[in-house]
């Protein structure tokens, strides 16, 4: 007898919070990826971009135009 079994993979959809940007201050997205552990930060107004681990909090990715890093 011949069996097959077939895995599903869970389908997790992230889970969206409407904020204010940190950046400029306009209506932006904050998308919580549980499945991946990140969080992503990002405003259309202002092309703001954060994604930051979840568990850490260390950033992955961060593009914010108008902000300058201090030496």
């Amino acid at each position: 007898m011949l069996q097959t079994v077939f895995k599903t993979k869970e389908i997790n959809m992230p889970t969206a919070l409407a904020i204010h940007c940190p950046n400029c201050g306009s209506h932006a997205e904050r998308y919580y990826l549980d499945a991946d552990h990140l969080t992503r930060t990002q405003c259309s107004t202002c092309d703001y971009l954060m994604v930051t681990c979840s568990q850490t909090g260390r950033v992955i990715e961060a593009y914010a135009p108008g902000l300058y890093a201090r030496r």
